[in-house]
Order: structure tokens, then sequence, then C-alpha cells
């Protein structure tokens, strides 16, 4: 597989993963609550998310309330608001950083310089894997912890919402398009001889402060054969005031 082809396969892989961390940080279903009472009427499922929490009758009505105030969400919820938020600034950065640096465009001229500029997306799409998977491990730590405990009500037990799994995935998307963007093109650096071999120092020329001079350089004749006439160019023809006998 070619370099380009890395590059955009981990764009894309990349971008599936940032999408799936917006989902993530949006959805109000990182906690789930199903509570049926002595009629089945009045039954309700209660949704607890980052920014709001939502109620649903067993009707199909649904209400929704955004949480006021960040001091009545759990220490688990009030870091994932942080966190999530940071996970997707570095994604998001990252994504464009990779652009910079891909073979396909023409931001930088050096072959090297971009390898270095993608293998830096590629680092920060990492770090918002990470950033994200924390918060959403902790939470369904939290909520495991809670469900099993024998001082919960069977009313106040809660689940783990379909925001932990997206979460998961999405965090797991943007590791392995970190990686590929971080493998696609390493920088090219030039290795003589066997491996392990140390370079050299560059030789710098002598500047002479007086340049020596050079004589003429003899140039011996061509060995070609003349290809001219070796006759005169102009014809030359006796004067008529002597006659040839005075030459006999």
């Amino acid at each position: 597989m070619g370099k380009i082809a890395k590059e955009t396969s981990g764009q894309i892989i990349s971008f599936i993963g940032f999408v799936g961390c917006a989902v993530t940080t949006g959805i109000p279903m990182w906690r789930v609550t199903n509570f049926i009472g002595a009629n089945i009427v009045t039954g309700q499922v209660v949704w607890d998310g980052l920014w709001m929490n939502c109620v649903m009758q067993s009707t199909g009505q649904m209400q929704c309330k955004l949480n006021d105030s960040v001091l009545r969400l759990s220490r688990d919820l009030q870091a994932a608001r942080a966190l999530v938020i940071i996970a997707l600034i570095f994604a998001f950065i990252g994504f464009l950083v990779t652009f910079i640096g891909a073979k396909c465009t023409s931001c930088l001229k050096r072959e090297s310089s971009m390898a270095k500029v993608v293998i830096l997306g590629g680092c920060l799409i990492i770090a918002a894997a990470l950033l994200l998977l924390i918060p959403v491990c902790w939470s369904a730590a939290v909520t495991i912890t809670d469900f099993e405990s024998p001082l919960t009500l069977n009313s106040q037990k809660r689940e783990i919402g379909a925001a932990i799994y997206i979460g998961w995935a999405s965090a797991l998307i943007l590791l392995i398009g970190g990686i590929v963007l971080c493998t696609s093109c390493p920088p090219s650096k030039p290795m003589y001889g066997y491996p392990g071999y140390q370079q050299a120092p560059p030789v710098y020329p002598y500047a002479a402060t007086n340049p020596p001079t050079y004589s003429p350089v003899y140039v011996p004749p061509s060995s070609r054969a003349y290809s001219g006439s070796y006759g005169p160019a102009k014809l030359y023809v006796a004067p008529t005031a002597y006659s040839p006998r005075q030459y006999q």
C-alpha cells in the first residue's frame, strides 16, 4: 500500500472516530434507569447525559431538561465534560494537521517535513482517543459499582447507556486511525554502508587566499582526416610580359 493510500485511509478512519466522539458527547444516554411501578402505565425510562436529562414515559411522551449546574452531576460526569471536549479539540486539530502534511497537497515542499507533520497529526488523534477512553471507562465503572451495591434502591439502579458503547468504539477507531497515520510515511534518512554505520562529518573545501594561475594547455592535433582541398583558393596565371623560353 502506498503512502497516499495509507494517509487517506487513516484520515477516513480518524474522521469516523471524530464523528463518534461528537455523538458520544451530545447524546444524553450515558446512564439509563428503567423504573416500572405497580402499574405499567407508571413506567418510565430516565436518561442521564453530560448536558441534559431526559425522561420517557410509557405512553411515549419524553421530556428533557438541561443541567443548570455542573455541581449537580456526579464526579465522573463532571470530569467527562472536560475530557470529551478536549478530546474533540485534539481530534479536530489532528485531522486538519494531517491534511497540511498529506502528499496529495502542496502545502509543504520537503518530503521529510510532510512526514513529520502527518506523524504529529496522528499523535494528536491518538491522544484524543485516550482522552475519550478515560471518562467512558470511568463512568462505566461507577455505573456498574452502583448497580451491584446493595445500598442502592431498585428504582435508582442505573445501567450503562448507549453513549458508553459508542464512546468505546469511537476511541478504538481513533486509536487505529492515529496509528495508521503515524506509520504512513516515516521520515526517510539516507543510510550508507551496513546498519549502525556512522556517517563521517562533512568535509568543507579549502579556500585558497591566492588562487593559482594556470598556463595554456597543449592540445594535440586531431587525428581526423582533412576533408578540405589542398589546392590554392586562387589560381595564379603567368604574366604575359615574359616568354616561357626564358625559363627553359
